[in-house]
């Protein structure tokens, strides 16, 4: 694995304040363009970006600097990692514990049935099984069928919901949408909505009518009781 300068910005930014290297030995070490190097230094760049000492990390020395410092021509060079750091192994088929290995035939029956979608190899990641023992389950003749319960991998802990909804991702991409006849609905006509439309506005229309002819006639009673009451009071 290649050693790699960490935060080279951040690290540029500290070698442009705290030594007399030049902007080309600087832009070496830390990957960088000279112009931007030049233009750190004049502050036009890299604003809020605190120094990174490659001193106290362990990926310069004292030493290294001085000589850069002395030589316009000279390199850096990365110091030695103190500790290395083993690189991470080919992820192969995923392990599963002695006491859960009874349980992948009911979760392959699962993932079949559920999940057709699904390859052979995404399942085998899943659980951890073989793709003859695939084959046997979906083709029922795997010698416990008879006995076999499709039972959830995510609740026997044969694997994780993220991984499970990673690889069913991974297989429905590119598949045709459902239509509307498998999702059992369809869109009503526009000349049924249109009429529900219509008579629904001719009755609120109506219903609006009526109220204001009841209203004015209620009024008119009210208006004609008053100055009958009103005659009376004169008479007496």
């Amino acid at each position: 694995m290649a050693q790699q300068l960490l935060m080279p910005k951040a690290t540029a930014v500290w070698l442009v304040d705290n030594t007399a290297l030049s902007f080309d030995q600087i832009a070496q070490f830390c990957k960088l363009h000279p112009l931007e190097v030049k233009a750190i230094a004049d502050g036009e760049a890299a604003q809020g970006i605190k120094g990174l000492d490659p001193i106290a990390t362990g990926q310069l020395s004292r030493d290294e600097i001085a000589r850069g410092e002395a030589d316009v021509n000279y390199k850096l060079k990365l110091s030695e990692p103190k500790v290395r750091v083993p690189e991470s192994k080919r992820r192969g088929p995923r392990y599963t514990p002695v006491s859960k290995r009874q349980d992948r035939p009911n979760a392959i029956l699962w993932l079949v049935r559920n999940h057709p979608e699904l390859k052979d190899a995404q399942i085998s990641r899943l659980v951890g099984t073989t793709k003859s023992t695939i084959e046997q389950i979906r083709e029922r003749t795997h010698w416990n069928s008879a006995n076999l319960t499709p039972m959830d991998p995510v609740t026997l802990g044969l694997c994780s919901q993220i991984d499970l909804d990673l690889e069913v991702e991974k297989a429905s991409k590119g598949r045709p949408l459902p239509t509307a006849a498998e999702l059992g609905a369809s869109l009503q006509p526009a000349s049924e909505t249109e009429n529900l439309d219509f008579g629904y506005r001719s009755e609120r229309e109506e219903e609006k009518e009526i109220d204001a002819d009841a209203v004015f006639a209620k009024l008119s009673s009210l208006k004609s009781n008053r100055r009958e009451e009103d005659e009376e009071d004169d008479r007496f």
